[in-house]
Formats: structure tokens, C-alpha cells, sequence
């Protein structure tokens, strides 16, 4: 927990500290330093304010299962998640708070389950809608479907190739989306709002500045954003933060779809043990240290794990930096005070980071939500594709290979097998779930669904093996070098990796072997991808190298449907992968 509400007295301060006496009702006279003294007099002269803040809900409308949806809780794992439960904490949280804002760091949609997903995420709206969301930045997830549909988003509309989803016609988001960062090609003019501003009851402005990351595209699927740019960060706060400053907005809070560089390093211990924000890592301390002082807060999304830091703004001040579990697991509850100019009190500032247990009670309203639509799409989503004999851990897995992104993985080979594919490979980010075992082994339509929603077309591609060995140490380098992004690999390929080494000396390049074969630099190989990994993404620029594509009439979700059909049943389930497709050394 942040609190800057008893920093180290200045000496200054220290000088100035006299005593003041007060007769209580006794007719005693209590002596108390000035400073207690004028206590009451202070709140009077400030206003109390409370952000409920969260980031990269990802459409989770429902709890998540397995690991995925599990967070650590004072040193125990805690399941947790789900709107109406959020819905019930939140509400409780500002009960009697008359200048409380809910708002949110981006990737609230997007990479969602298919409770929101069938209908392109306009439930998940509602849902924020529903619960008091004044606004949110956008996160690289926004754009899954291109600039245009995250305007439909915005503006409303129907869907222009599946029509209007059931229910009253979409009428758009009724809080802003901002991308300060994000233009189109060759403008200046922001996608959307840059900012925006809301009043207090008694008058007081406090402007919401929402962001990106500079990265995005690195992140989204590079056909999807061909007439997009996005722009540097801290000139961009820079530029709206004295825009705000010139309308009189004195108090400046910043929504940024940015986050840690290695999840959970902040959020495990007390994140400015060793000074400000000394456990923090990546890009969002730097930017968080370099934009302007006149930001008083940040709210920060995209590394899925929950942090409370501050850092040393350029001023030379306290300034918190947050962020809460994805998926709807926590949220952050962050209080603060403005003074009569409508500035922020830097030591009144705390921020607590609230888990949202799986038992808490439902707020009948979301519930009423949710169930409308899970009652539109039960019949897709109930439908049983295949058994499964135990969890196959994926996105919650704490392994660099993992039981589902060997299934995955192997179920897209064999969907291509009619391109000549010898081998799949996926990036982690693309299973965005576990497949858990429940009811029996069955596994729905919905469960697949949501380890593999972006529905991503299937290419194979012919790379020699000079370049599958390029792939294999651009997990390593690179943008990846810092926080290695192994990729979930088919049974045919296996290698060694010494991690005591450094960059791409880690590959121990004479162990890949495909098929039981060493790979040879000027062999070739038919190698498959989403079409995510096909352009690029996640820092693997060599598939753009790839020859004979041939593909894109299959998806990954199609591949491991049809896997779970062709291999399990209720009476011989689908037992998980074994290990050992990726061996470790020099740990």
C-alpha cells in the first residue's frame, strides 16, 4: 500500500512546529503540536476524492478458471474475479464517497472470453457502463479488430459483418475512450479523445489524460493497424498536461496502457522497500519518472499484475504509480485530497490494491447483465467438443512450456498437415486461458474458445534452418532479451537452452533437432503460426521472412476444436502433454 499521508517531516517544518492548547470539556488544556490542532481545519479546506481503478479485463465478465484467475492474497492463492462480484467491492468502496470515479488503463476488451466475444464485446460495455466507468485509455487489445471497429466501439453502430447483436441497437460507449498517442498515418490529430475532464460537485476539475504504449504494434496484429501510428509517450503527456494547465486543470491524472517488465516483481514485496519504486521495472518507471510534474497520479495497465509504487516525479515529489490484476481479479483503491486551488495534496495520496474473491456476493444487477447474455449465447457456447482427463495448464502456468501450448501447438500442425507444416509454434500471449478440468472432463465450445479468442488465421510458411534457428534466439533477444518469450512448440521440435549464458548464446543451437533430426542452416522446414506471429508480432520479425505461405482458411480456435474432436472422448479423455520439448540448463 502507498500512503504518503506521513512523509519525514522537512526541517523547515520542524522549526515551525508549535504547541497549541485546547480546553476540553473537563476544563483540562490538552497541548497538541499546531499541526494536529489545525487538522480539522485543513480537511475543511480540502476536498476528498477516490479513484476505483481498473486495467485489462479482457472482456472476463466471468470469474477465470484454473491459475489464470488465481491471485496471491497475503501470501495465499485466492480465485478470483467476475463482474457482479466486482460490481458488489466496488459498490462498497464508494458508499458514501460523493467524488468517486471508477476509471480504467485499457485492454478492458479485446482477447475476451465468448460471453462478450460473440457479440464483439458490447456486453462487456455495458458491464463497465453499468458500473459507473467514467473513462478508460485504450490498450493495444482495443485495436484486435482494426481502428475502425474500436470507433464503432466508441460511436456505435452495428457490427458491419455479423449485424446488430440482440437487444437494444449498440449505441456506443457512454464514457470516453482516449488514445492521446494514436493518430492516424500521417496526422497530428488524435484517433480519439486525448484527454479528458471531469467537475466535482463543488467545482473542482481534475483532467484524465489516457495513453497507450508506444509498442502496440508490437503487440497487435500488424494487418489490423496498417493506417495507424502511435506516437512517443512523454511528449504526448507533455503536450496535454499543459493544454490541461492553460484551461486551469490543475489536478492530472494519467491512464497509461503500459506496464512492468517482468510481471509480479513490483506487486511481490513492498515496491519502494529500497527507495521509490526500487522493484519496478520497464518502461513505465521511465516514463512515469519523466512526465511532467504537473501528472499527479498514474494508472498503469498491460503487465496483467498488480504493483503499488511511487516513484520521483521531475520535481522532485512523491508520485504514485498502480496497477491492478487483470481479469477483473482486483482492483485499485486510490483516495486522495485536492486543496482550494483544485491541486492534488501529494501526502494525502494512498492507494490499496483490492482482491475481488470469487465468493463474494453478487450485485444483482450485473448478474441480471451477464445472464441475459450468457442466455443469447448458450447455445454456441454449451456445445461439447471433447474430454480432456485433467487441467492443462496454459496462461496460468508458471513453466516456459506449457500442457496447453503443447496441445495447441500439435493440434495446428495437424490442421495443416495438407501444407506440408512440420511444426507450430504460438506465442505465449495467444492462449489467454487454462483448459480446467470440470464436469466430468467435458470441455465446451466457450472453454476452447477462450484460450484461443482472436480466431487467428493458420500460415505455413518454409524457413531454412538457419532461420528457425533466428526464430528460436529471437526468444531470447531482442525485445525479449530482458524477459525471454518462449515460444509453445509442436512435438516435433525440441532444443536445449542454457539460461546461465546470455542473448542468443542461450540456444545451444547443435540440440534443436526436428523430428529426432539435427536441423542443418540450409535444410528447410514448413513451419505453422498464427497469422499474429506471420507478421512479426511479440519481436519475431524473421516469420516475415517466410516462403510459400500457403493457409488462412483455418484458425487457431478451428485447429484446436477439431483436435479435441479427433482425440478425446468421454470414455479416453485427453490426457495433458508430457514435458520436455524444451530442455533447461545452467539454472
Amino acid at each position: 500500500m502507498i500512503n504518503f499521508s506521513h512523509p519525514l517531516p522537512r526541517p523547515s517544518a520542524l522549526r515551525r512546529t508549535a504547541t497549541a492548547c485546547v480546553t476540553a470539556a473537563l476544563g483540562l488544556a490538552l497541548c497538541v503540536p499546531a499541526a494536529t490542532a489545525a487538522a480539522p481545519a485543513e480537511a475543511q479546506r480540502t476536498t476528498p476524492v477516490q479513484l476505483i481503478a481498473l486495467n485489462d479485463l479482457h472482456g472476463n465478465l466471468d470469474p477465470v478458471d484454473g491459475a489464470a484467475g488465481r491471485v496471491v492474497h497475503r501470501g495465499d492463492p485466492v480465485q478470483a474475479g467476475g463482474m457482479p462480484q466486482l460490481a458488489t467491492l466496488v459498490e462498497r468502496a464508494r458508499a458514501d464517497r460523493a467524488n468517486s470515479m471508477v476509471v480504467a488503463a485499457g485492454d478492458m476488451i479485446g482477447g475476451s472470453p465468448l460471453l462478450s466475444a460473440l457479440f464483439h464485446d458490447e456486453p462487456t460495455v455495458h458491464a463497465l457502463e453499468q458500473l459507473g466507468l467514467t473513462t478508460s485509455s485504450v490498450g493495444n487489445h482495443e485495436f484486435d479488430e482494426g481502428a475502425a471497429e474500436l470507433e464503432r466501439m466508441v460511436n456505435g453502430g452495428c457490427h458491419p459483418e455479423d449485424g446488430c447483436a440482440p437487444g437494444d441497437p449498440y449505441t456506443g460507449a457512454d464514457f470516453p475512450y482516449l488514445a492521446a498517442n494514436v493518430t492516424r498515418k500521417g496526422s497530428t490529430t488524435p484517433l480519439l479523445r486525448p484527454y479528458t475532464i471531469k467537475t466535482l460537485p463543488g467545482g473542482q476539475r481534475i483532467g484524465f489524460i489516457g495513453l497507450v504504449t508506444k509498442n502496440a504494434p508490437e503487440a497487435i496484429n500488424k494487418a489490423q493497424i496498417p493506417d495507424v501510428e502511435f506516437h512517443d509517450e512523454v511528449p504526448v503527456i507533455e503536450r496535454y498536461s499543459r493544454e490541461l494547465r492553460r484551461k486551469g486543470v490543475r489536478a492530472q491524472v494519467l491512464l497509461i496502457h503500459e506496464g512492468e517488465e517482468v510481471n509480479g516483481v513490483a506487486g511481490s514485496a513492498d515496491c519502494d522497500a529500497d527507495g521509490p519504486g526500487s522493484a519496478l521495472r520497464g518502461r513505465i518507471k521511465t516514463i512515469a519518472e519523466k512526465a511532467p510534474a504537473q501528472v499527479d497520479l498514474i494508472v498503469s495497465g498491460h503487465s496483467h499484475d498488480s504493483f503499488e509504487c511511487t516513484v520521483t516525479d521531475p520535481a522532485g515529489l512523491p508520485r504514485s504509480v498502480t496497477q491492478a490484476d487483470s481479469f477483473g481479479r482486483s482492483f485499485t483503491d486510490l483516495r486522495f485530497s485536492l486543496d482550494r486551488r483544485g491541486e492534488v495534496v501529494r501526502r494525502s495520496v494512498s492507494a490499496t490494491n483490492q482482491v475481488v474473491p470469487v465468493t463474494t456476493p453478487k450485485q444483482p444487477a450485473m448478474t441480471k447483465l451477464v445472464e441475459t447474455w450468457r442466455e443469447r449465447s448458450q447455445d454456441v457456447a454449451n456445445r461439447v467438443v471433447g474430454y480432456i482427463s485433467d487441467d492443462l495448464p496454459g496462461r496460468g502456468s508458471p513453466l516456459e512450456e506449457t500442457p496447453l501450448g503443447s496441445m495447441l501447438t500439435d493440434a495446428q500442425t495437424e490442421a495443416t498437415t495438407g501444407y506440408g507444416a512440420d511444426l507450430a509454434l504460438l506465442n505465449p500471449g495467444g492462449m489467454r486461458a487454462d483448459l480446467v478440468y470440470k464436469d466430468g472432463g467435458k470441455v465446451t465450445f466457450a472453454d476452447v474458445y477462450r484460450t484461443q479468442p482472436f480466431e487467428g488465421p493458420l500460415w505455413t510458411m518454409t524457413l531454412t534452418g538457419e532461420q528457425l534457428l533466428t526464430v528460436l534466439r529471437e526468444q531470447l533477444t531482442g525485445e525479449n532479451e530482458s524477459a525471454p518469450r518462449f515460444l509453445q512448440l509442436s512435438s516435433a521440435l525440441a532444443y536445449s537452452v542454457d539460461m546461465s549464458r546470455t542473448g542468443g548464446d542461450r540456444l545451444l543451437a547443435d540440440t534443436v533437432t526436428v523430428n529426432g533430426v539435427p536441423v542443418t542452416p540450409d535444410a528447410t522446414y514448413r513451419v505453422t503460426v498464427n497469422d499474429f506471429l506471420a507478421n512479426g508480432g511479440n519481436g519475431f520479425p524473421t516469420f516475415t521472412q517466410g516462403t510459400d505461405r500457403e493457409g488462412g482458411d483455418v484458425t487457431d480456435l478451428d485447429a484446436a476444436v477439431e483436435y479435441l474432436q479427433n482425440h478425446s472422448s468421454e470414455t479416453d479423455p485427453f490426457d495433458p502433454p508430457a514435458p520436455g520439448r524444451i530442455t533447461f540448463v545452467g539454472r
